[in-house]
């Protein structure tokens, strides 16, 4: 393996890392220690989560944008090599470390956090969620479906917008803080729905910790099918971001 790629992969690897542990951690603060009532967000929870989530989001992409350029989702590799001419043989490369990366940062949320774990939920049958994502109408899975695909298109076509080199630049310290803005926006205008996944990696990586960690209802082997929604609806919504800012702004700027 060339060892700028390795380079590449352990940025994807920890930028991805820091979204979940902060990401997962504030989840984990809010449904563990709010009220005492395991999988239940307490009032104003949902705020401190989607700020924590934009902000776990910053620093990731401060961690990595100059090494890998911060995809830190495989929605938005797939898109950069269909349209930004990524190169096709780093793209499983780049979506093995994001999810390497998600799934140890859950790991280490659970790690910290495992005796509140123990006594709010020892049968670990109720706060899956705190990893990865539910719908909040199980029995009708087009609505997030729609959902994924309108949250993620949203982001790629806004990060589109703000690495776009012919669209106003801001200066390279700003990229974080504002790729975090877009996701807060999202997770405040999308999130309810189906937990506002839009990443495959920082959905299927934790998920595949519950199911390691003997977490039970975790959509991924309990039969219910769960996880196909936010692993899938994602790569269509980026690839929908992506299409639709390349053929209104972008080809209005060239």
């Amino acid at each position: 393996m060339p060892q700028t790629l390795l380079y590449e992969m352990m940025a994807e690897f920890l930028g991805t890392l820091v979204i979940l542990l902060l990401g997962g951690g504030v989840v984990a603060m809010v449904q563990l220690f709010g009220n005492g009532i395991p999988g239940e967000i307490v009032n104003g929870g949902a705020t401190n989560i989607n700020l924590a989530w934009g902000l776990a989001v910053m620093m990731g992409v401060a961690v990595s944008n100059r090494v890998s350029g911060a995809h830190l989702n495989p929605a938005v590799t797939v898109s950069m090599a269909i349209f930004r001419g990524f190169s096709w043989s780093k793209v499983l490369p780049y979506i093995a470390a994001q999810m390497l990366g998600a799934f140890s940062g859950a790991a280490l949320v659970f790690y910290n956090y495992r005796h509140a774990f123990m006594k709010q939920d020892p049968l670990l049958e109720k706060t899956a969620g705190i990893f990865a994502t539910f719908p909040a109408f199980p029995d009708v899975p087009l609505a997030g479906f729609v959902d994924q695909v309108i949250g993620t298109a949203i982001l790629l076509f806004l990060v589109s917008a703000l690495t776009d080199e012919n669209n106003v630049q801001a200066p390279p310290w700003m990229t974080p803080l504002l790729v975090g803005a877009v996701v807060v926006a999202i997770g405040m205008s999308f999130g309810a729905l189906h937990g506002y996944a839009i990443n495959p990696a920082r959905d299927l990586g934790p998920r595949l910790f519950t199911v390691l960690a003997g977490f039970r209802n975790n959509g991924l082997t309990d039969g219910t099918g769960i996880w196909i929604i936010p692993f899938f609806a994602p790569f269509l919504g980026g690839i929908v971001g992506t299409a639709a800012y390349d053929f209104t702004v972008r080809k209005a700027l060239q």
